[in-house]
């Protein structure tokens, strides 16, 4: 049955190429976003892009059992490309998979829906809230919820 889990970010919420960052977590679990920065660098290693160049954000996931690094960036002028990482916690050892089985889940589309709209509100439009657009508007806007 399907229950709302815990969706946060801050405005300060990015890695050192402005990826914006989110934590999801399922009740009961802890996003370990140290842990989950291992697997973020791991994954855009993977691409050559110059990141602090390009509209992304990336998904820390503290799902049951499993923890989830979504990494998603724009390219192509509208596509939206994913990478997923994933550990399982009672494995041992504890590593992060790249294992093209593993997707994002339905929690993970509701902060990518949010991202679309801010990607083409600030990447396909003149202004934003009166403000110039771009990347710099991109990265700041986040879907900010009342979690209660």
């Amino acid at each position: 049955m399907f229950k709302p889990r815990l969706i946060t970010t801050a405005p300060d919420w990015q890695d050192a190429d402005g990826i914006k960052l989110y934590h999801i977590a399922a009740e009961g679990c802890d996003v370990l976003p140290e842990e989950s920065l291992i697997a973020l660098n791991s994954l855009k290693q993977q691409r050559n892009l110059d990141w602090s160049a390009t509209p992304a954000f990336c998904i820390f996931h503290a799902g049951r059992g499993m923890d989830y690094v979504v990494l998603c960036h724009w390219g192509n002028d509208n596509e939206l490309f994913p990478a997923v990482s994933v550990r399982f916690r009672d494995a041992e050892p504890q590593e992060w998979q790249q294992d093209p089985g593993y997707s994002f889940c339905l929690w993970d589309m509701e902060v990518m829906w949010a991202e679309r709209n801010f990607y083409i509100a600030s990447l396909y439009s003149a202004t934003v809230a009166g403000q110039p657009s771009g990347l710099e508007a991109y990265r700041r806007l986040r879907l900010i919820k009342d979690n209660a």
